[in-house]
């Protein structure tokens, strides 16, 4: 099982000093996380897309380079890659350009975000927010699989005798994530083409997020991918830890009070209840996660986010060694005890290439003989 953390890299005031972070700082303060990340021996680094305040990752792939140019095992993956408003002929070559750059370390995840001005701002209208993803990531895969693509839309210009470059390390391409916190289409999506299906449960109760896993798990069985149990599922996740729990409470309080998205609404008491955020002790954190497996069945990937509201880089960065120190090396063991052997790992560039020369050499097998036509010097017999 993967376990990492993502980012949506807000810039926020720190309520408890009044600091706010210039966006260069956030920027570099996320290479911080990323590297200390891989440091403490955890396996992904996400982060997401954003082209409004008070964000700053609006280049995923710029900063996910710069990051593997300093890192050498972590997966380096995205917690939003928007294939509603990018260009997919521009995803096909970015991504496959930072597959190179990063030996293979990319996988990515799609997503319509939650930001509906973005729409217009790229010249889409998000009437059209479903049709778009659908139609955007049928063409990214030709573009990944197929070295010449014509090809023919509703939401952009033809492409005739197209190829992308570079061609995708390997001629594997990355692997695939479809995250969605309330759309059934998106886990259609991912289940008929047998990708993954992330949902970021940040903000949602435990009965939507299981809905929307059991659709996912149902139709990956019914397009064929293997039994539903084997499907690939990914959980987000919050935790703010301290030795004690009484003093994660008090030391998290006011960056949850003032968070930029569910600031100023429920209690902290309440969204602990409701979602999976878990402010306390490393072990209160351990049995909360080890907890999602009873309700959404086996899982492969669990990312924490960690850094927003205003925490400063410090504390994140505190909070990463006690998630490589203390909780992580627990959740493997047991993720791994609990798991049966025909649920598959998440996928690596690795896996992906061995089975990919796995099934070219099958079908070099079962090519029939080619009969060559007698000619004159050679009568048939």
């Amino acid at each position: 099982m993967q376990f990492g953390v993502f980012s949506v890299g807000d810039v926020t005031e720190d309520p408890t000093t009044g600091v706010t972070l210039s966006e260069g700082e956030r920027i570099k303060a996320m290479v911080a996380i990323a590297l200390k990340a891989e440091e403490v021996g955890l396996d992904v680094f996400a982060q997401g897309e954003h082209h409004n305040p008070p964000f700053v990752p609006s280049s995923p792939t710029t900063q996910l380079g710069f990051i593997a140019a300093q890192t050498s095992k972590i997966i380096l993956s995205t917690s939003t890659t928007l294939i509603t408003t990018n260009d997919p002929v521009k995803i096909a070559e970015d991504y496959a350009m930072l597959q190179h750059l990063a030996d293979g370390r990319v996988d990515l995840m799609m997503g319509r975000g939650n930001t509906g001005p973005v729409y217009p701002w790229f010249g889409q209208d998000i009437r059209n927010g479903i049709a778009l993803a659908v139609e955007n990531y049928a063409l990214l895969r030709r573009l990944w699989r197929e070295d010449v693509v014509d090809w023919e839309g509703k939401f952009r210009t033809p492409l005739q005798g197209f190829t992308a470059t570079p061609r995708p390390l390997d001629d594997v391409p990355p692997f695939v994530w479809h995250g969605s916190i309330r759309s059934p289409e998106i886990a259609e999506q991912a289940a008929y083409y047998g990708d993954g299906f992330f949902h970021n449960n940040i903000f949602w109760p435990i009965t939507h997020t299981k809905q929307m896993i059991e659709l996912y798990r149902r139709r990956f069985e019914h397009y064929g991918h293997g039994a539903a149990d084997q499907a690939i599922v990914g959980l987000g996740g919050q935790v703010f830890m301290r030795k004690n729990s009484q003093d994660a409470v008090r030391e998290f309080r006011p960056y949850f009070d003032n968070a930029p998205v569910y600031g100023h609404g429920p209690s902290l008491e309440d969204f602990t209840r409701e979602t999976p955020l878990t402010v306390g002790s490393p072990q209160e954190v351990i049995e909360r996660t080890l907890s999602f497996r009873e309700h959404f069945g086996d899982y492969q990937r669990q990312l924490f986010l960690i850094d927003h509201a205003g925490l400063p880089l410090k504390t994140v960065l505190e909070q990463l060694d006690i998630l490589g120190e203390e909780v992580v090396p627990v959740l493997r063991k047991e993720f791994a005890a609990l798991k049966p052997a025909h649920v598959p790992d998440a996928p690596t560039h690795a896996s992906l290439k061995v089975a990919a020369e796995r099934a070219r050499a099958l079908e070099t097998i079962e090519e029939p003989a080619v009969v060559a036509e007698p000619t004159a010097e050679e009568p048939t017999r």
